[in-house]
């Protein structure tokens, strides 16, 4: 299985990353329009491989994630896949978080972005790529792929920075993603939640 590695920064981004860009030659760097969906359809787009793996800036993927990609691509049924949550903490908060999660996709076969989604390429393109919208860009991807066929969970886990959890609070941030989700389910745009953050 090849690999390719796209990244796609904005124009905003460069000056943090020029060292980071003068080292790693053998990324592919893009600029993009600033937006989490812009950046990664544009990745999507220079990007050449069957499946498209999508990874946020503060995840990790597990040194056995091709073997993931390559059972997903063994069933012809599956759309798209995700690897399992996981945070970089020894808190309870995190292990109950992480348990919350797998109980959302067990139920509803609704993983997020920092579980490292990957879809096949082809599939992808046919669905229009990402939305051009502000927030739950990766619910909505989920949602219109699990249409075209089934969801593959990996067992190895993609491991995501709790920083953003440590700093802002484990029960306040679970909250507010939870509100975030329940809100979006319900009919509300995702212009009005991004509106409200």
């Amino acid at each position: 299985m090849v690999r390719e590695i796209i990244v796609a920064a904005t124009g905003e981004d460069s000056e943090s990353l020029a060292r980071l860009r003068a080292e790693r030659q053998d990324i592919r760097w893009l600029d993009a329009p600033r937006g989490r969906a812009r950046q990664m359809n544009a990745g999507a787009a220079a990007a050449s491989g069957h499946w498209l793996l999508f990874l946020h800036a503060d995840t990790r993927l597990p040194d056995n994630w091709r073997d993931a990609i390559a059972a997903a691509d063994a069933d012809p049924r599956v759309s798209i896949g995700c690897f399992r949550f996981a945070l970089d903490s020894s808190s309870p908060f995190a292990r109950a978080i992480e348990l919350g999660v797998r109980v959302r996709v067990a139920l509803f076969a609704l993983p997020y972005g920092d579980q490292a989604l990957f879809v096949r390429r082809d599939l992808f393109h046919e669905i229009g790529g990402y939305a051009d919208i502000p927030i739950m860009e990766d619910v909505d991807l989920v949602q219109r792929l699990r249409t075209r066929g089934r969801l593959y969970c990996a067992v190895n886990p993609a491991v995501t920075s709790a920083r953003k959890w440590e700093q802002e609070g484990w029960i306040r941030r679970t909250a507010k993603h939870m509100r975030l989700i329940t809100l979006y389910l319900l009919g509300v745009t995702p212009d009005r939640l991004a509106a409200s953050l």
